[in-house]
């Protein structure tokens, strides 16, 4: 998704136009032949759903269209049927006054962050959150409370459907909409999509379908099919079908892209005694907030250019740059000889720096940029300062390609925020560390717990990647030599994980040949499911 500031004109309102099968198809699924449902549409556009439902006479009894901008409730106007009322108005607002209930709530909720909402609407949708038994955060974004709204003004036996986006399986800041909705509802259905509904935005989206209808049972069910087409052909029979039974404890959604089976597994891995995460064993944070890493980090050829060889430390930004699972400094020095950037500029205060004439030059070069007047440059006192800058004993990969990569960091480089930075306890031996993490569980655990984007990025913070289960045992440092050698030696890592996963998992760990086999199908599902997205 696009920041709203660098949005096209047409999507500042936030929303994308929803496409037509999947309008038919969630109006399908939610009115179910019933010809006496009261419909809301908490953000109706230019009206797609209200054009689907007159295109394909479907029965229904009223609706009701809420739109903020004036312009679109224009054009959803221009629909002429029966006992259909518009509203032009905030939703947040419309939720907070109105008493009315609904058969079925419907729509694509805009994706708006909550520092775009003006002061009413951010304490109208904190309102809205509070009815809810919710704690409103302002990481929250217009989705979220549009989603908790619509369940405020349902009936007793009632529906929502939403195009909602993929991420709301698994950001922490909707972890309480998770736990509000697998309690509140008695049935919910997921329908994903392998190929991208929103390509020009790279956004991953799904289809939220919720039954509410007084049963003592909860369930979730997952399909997946290929694109747009593939909802033509999805009967709504089977949706009914019985679900997985959903697990209040468990955070992200993502779980249930799997079997019950490769869940039953997890259970049974989360519940071992021996289950430990990243987290027991090292603090995870963010790498180094230089507010503009082109000009912070630099080849040495800079360096020598200005003289900034006393504030040039030795620096690793990309996952590239990182041949295998121990960075070396014959690995920093290759990086700083085959002239990328190597080096990231550590400058003192300015009354620190006298008259050195190399870097008051490279500093007004940083000015006749405009990299001064950044967003994080800006608020410093001195704007060529930057905060932070730690050395870590590991690096983690923020955003990977076939696997979330944990590299010890045997060079001492610093690293900018495109990995975290990795601070492992006393005690615990950083070779067994490293090497604990290679191994199949480790694997679906970084993919359950991290969030994919198109393009198949897997995106894991520092919370998420100290969530990630880790079979640590002291015995396993053994093992980081040949997973180094491994892998310098481009060893696929299928290969790497036969030799890990015997040793970490079945010998150390006490998990079966078959178990192991279950593991390592868990996470070939889910990181080929989201590369697989990539090609598409």
């Amino acid at each position: 998704m696009r920041l709203i500031e660098k949005a096209s004109s047409e999507k500042l309102r936030g929303g994308y136009y929803t496409p037509a099968p999947i309008a038919s198809f969630l109006l399908k699924w939610g009115l179910n032949g019933k010809a006496d449902c009261d419909i809301l549409e908490p953000s109706c556009g230019d009206g797609i759903f209200l054009k689907q439902i007159h295109k394909e006479k479907l029965p229904y009894r009223s609706i009701t269209a809420i739109e903020l901008d004036p312009m679109e409730a224009k054009k959803a106007a221009m629909i002429s049927f029966q006992n259909v009322d518009i509203k032009i108005m905030d939703f947040h607002r419309f939720c907070n006054t109105i008493f009315t209930k609904y058969d079925l709530v419907i729509g694509n909720p805009p994706y708006i962050r909550y520092q775009y909402f003006d002061r009413i609407q951010q304490e109208d949708a904190k309102k809205i959150y509070e009815r809810a038994g919710l704690t409103y955060t302002k990481l929250s974004n217009a989705w979220v409370s549009f989603v908790v709204g619509a369940s405020l003004l349902l009936k007793e036996k009632s529906k929502i459907a939403f195009v909602l986006p993929a991420e709301f399986l698994q950001v922490s800041y909707a972890h309480g909409l998770r736990k509000y909705l697998s309690a509140y509802f008695n049935k919910i259905n997921i329908i994903s999509f392998q190929e991208l509904v929103f390509p020009e935005i790279q956004q991953e989206v799904i289809l939220l379908l919720c039954e509410k209808n007084n049963d003592v049972s909860h369930t979730i069910e997952h399909i997946e099919i290929n694109n747009l087409d593939g909802l033509r052909e999805l009967a709504t029979n089977r949706l009914k079908a019985n679900g997985k039974k959903i697990d209040f404890i468990n955070n992200k959604w993502t779980y249930y892209f799997l079997e019950q089976n490769e869940i039953d597994f997890l259970e049974k891995i989360y519940s071992n005694e021996s289950f430990s995460v990243i987290g027991d064993y090292a603090n995870v944070e963010v790498g180094i907030t230089t507010g503009a890493n082109d000009y912070f980090t630099v080849p040495y050829s800079i360096v020598k250019e200005y003289g900034l060889q006393r504030y040039a430390k030795p620096m690793v930004g990309r996952s590239v740059q990182v041949p295998s699972v121990c960075f070396t400094k014959e690995d920093w020095l290759n990086n700083r000889n085959s002239k990328i950037k190597s080096n990231i500029l550590v400058f003192p205060p300015a009354y620190k720096l006298a008259d050195n004439e190399g870097v008051l030059r490279y500093i007004q070069y940083g000015e006749s940029l405009g990299v001064n007047k950044g967003y994080k440059t800006g608020i410093r006192d001195d704007w060529f300062v930057i905060p932070s800058v730690k050395l870590s004993d590991a690096l983690f990969i923020r955003r990977n390609n076939i696997h979330a990569k944990l590299i010890l960091n045997k060079a001492n480089v610093y690293t900018t925020d495109t990995m975290h930075r990795v601070f492992i306890k006393d005690g615990i031996n950083k070779n067994a560390f490293i090497a604990s993490y290679y191994n199949s569980v480790s694997f679906a655990f970084s993919e359950i717990e991290g969030r994919s984007y198109g393009g198949g990025v897997l995106e894991l913070m520092p919370s998420e990647t100290e969530s990630i289960f880790l079979p640590y045992k002291e015995e396993n440092r053994g093992l980081m030599t040949e997973i180094d050698k491994m892998m310098r030696n481009k060893t696929d890592i299928d290969n790497i994980l036969r030799t890990t996963n015997r040793i970490i998992l079945q010998e150390s760990f006490g998990l079966s040949v078959k178990e192991i086999k279950l593991a390592n199908t868990i996470w070939k599902k889910l990181s080929s499911r989201r590369l697989n997205r990539s090609t598409k």
